[in-house]
């Protein structure tokens, strides 16, 4: 019983991955996930190694998750994958309070994001030599 299961909605050649309330801003995560975008998943989770970035160790684990994803439910060559998108985006926001001096206070906020990595199956590179012959 239960629900009919939805469609598909990344093409056969995409896998994902999705980590939601990941506790750093989103413009701190973009910085990691821009130096990844574009790049073959191996060159990629080099990168995120020898990142000095805290948030570069949570940022590998997602895209080993989306690498994995793409191996065991789709089927996809590892070997020809390359980060199609990292995308990231805000969610909520903590507000906490600071003690300040002269019995004042300061807010401080502690925001948190989502990430999104989607790999890519790139087509063999002597198929793609064939066809322009």
């Amino acid at each position: 019983m239960g629900k009919p299961s939805q469609p598909r909605r990344l093409p056969e050649t995409e896998a994902r991955a999705y980590l939601h309330q990941l506790r750093t801003s989103a413009r701190k995560l973009n910085l990691v996930a821009q130096a990844i975008r574009g790049l073959k998943a191996g060159a990629a989770l080099t990168e995120l190694e020898f990142s000095k970035r805290r948030i570069a160790r949570d940022v590998r684990k997602v895209l080993q998750s989306a690498i994995a994803n793409a191996e065991n439910n789709h089927q996809l060559d590892v070997d020809r994958l390359i980060v199609a998108e990292a995308t990231v985006g805000r969610t909520m926001v903590m507000k906490r309070f600071h003690a300040r001096g002269r019995g004042r206070s300061a807010r401080v906020e502690k925001p948190f994001s989502n990430l999104t990595v989607i790999v890519r199956e790139m087509p063999e590179a002597s198929e793609t030599a064939e066809e322009k012959s």
